[in-house]
């Protein structure tokens, strides 16, 4: 009989129990268990489905290496070719260091510079998530309210106050009807659609989007200049769309044409809105922006349009179509972990905390 020391019993429970991962491990614990409640290597078999031979083999491999011995000893394969020391010369000059004849290193300078080949150049930067050939923008606000302007707006995400609605609002100007100067051509098996890369331009239009945070719904409306005049008027709409019972947050950024006096009458005689301002250079922080992203993406930077009034009719459609099936953004981060994540940035940019 296979005798089991004090905790080796839990363990191999433990082990026995995966339902979908380290089956092997699983089936191994179990021949282990049923050894040690004293059955021979033939019961064990039939009562698990295998050969006896298995039986026999994970009862040897137990008695000489107890619970390590269940386990998958390394594969055979050839000898690594590339050390250590290499793989940390790649990564470092990576880092460090860009090539003497360029702003970044390829594939191609990098095995030049360290004598690999390019497939293992490759290997070794997607292992360590290096991307040399990408870059990504960013902008730090200077805004000297940033602190307080960032927990208002993330407050109101978070945790938005009853009995009102809380509103992402912002404008896309300068839409452009475009139309190529040739007939786009289809799709086709083995070929991508193909167009001509000019185009004639028939005009501007701008959206004005409040963007719902709880249900996802979008208010909008098409004006073709983006004054504070065509902003009071997107303020009338929302007013007329809103139940009278519910106050109306919005959440917008500091273009000038949110402050003047106009719309500052306007809001004095609506006492129910309320502006809550992002911070300058803080357009990631206002969720309408991401739905521009999304309309941007799947109406308008392969859309071609031969009028304006046609761009704006697929645009109001689109808008109609998005409100048939909202889907909110979630927010998640709170005001101080956005400001954690901050200072990691700052701390890696020389000079940017003075």
């Amino acid at each position: 009989m296979l005798e089991l020391a004090e905790g080796e019993r839990d363990q191999l429970l433990r082990w026995s129990r995966r339902a979908t991962s380290a089956q092997s491990l699983a089936l191994r614990s179990r021949i282990v268990l049923a050894c040690a409640d004293g059955l021979d290597n033939k019961q064990v078999a039939a009562k698990l489905g295998i050969v006896p031979a298995t039986v026999g083999k994970w009862r040897r491999r137990f008695v000489e290496r107890r619970m390590d011995g269940l386990l998958d000893e390394p594969r055979p394969g050839g000898p690594r070719s590339i050390s250590d020391e290499q793989i940390e010369a790649v990564i470092v000059a990576t880092l460090e260091r860009t090539p003497k004849d360029a702003t970044h290193w390829s594939r191609a300078s990098m095995a030049a510079e360290t004598g690999l080949s390019r497939s293992t150049i490759g290997r070794i930067w997607r292992e360590f998530r290096l991307k040399p050939h990408l870059v990504e923008t960013f902008k730090l606000s200077s805004d000297p309210l940033f602190i307080e302007k960032v927990r208002d707006v993330v407050g109101l995400y978070l945790d938005p106050p009853e009995r009102a609605l809380v509103l992402c609002v912002d404008e896309k100007s300068g839409i452009q009807a475009l139309d190529r100067s040739a007939p786009v051509l289809p799709m086709m098996p083995g070929m991508p659609e193909r167009r001509t890369h000019d185009y004639v331009r028939s005009g501007t239009t701008t959206l004005f989007a409040a963007l719902d945070v709880a249900s996802g719904q979008v208010i909008g409306s098409l004006h073709r200049r983006h004054r504070a005049l065509e902003f009071r008027k997107f303020l009338t709409k929302i007013d007329t769309e809103v139940p009278d019972e519910l106050d109306v947050h919005l959440v917008c950024d500091n273009l000038s044409t949110h402050k003047t006096p106009a719309i500052t009458r306007w809001l004095d005689a609506h006492p129910r809105f309320h502006l809550h301002f992002t911070p300058t250079s803080s357009s990631w922080l206002n969720q309408v922006e991401r739905w521009f992203g999304l309309l941007t993406d799947k109406q308008l930077r392969r859309g071609v349009h031969k009028s304006l009034p046609a761009l704006e009719k697929d645009i109001r459609t689109w808008v109609i179509t998005w409100n048939e099936n909202p889907r909110p953004f979630v927010w998640l981060k709170t005001a101080d972990e956005i400001f954690e994540r901050l200072n990691t940035y700052l701390q890696r940019i020389p000079g940017a905390g003075h």
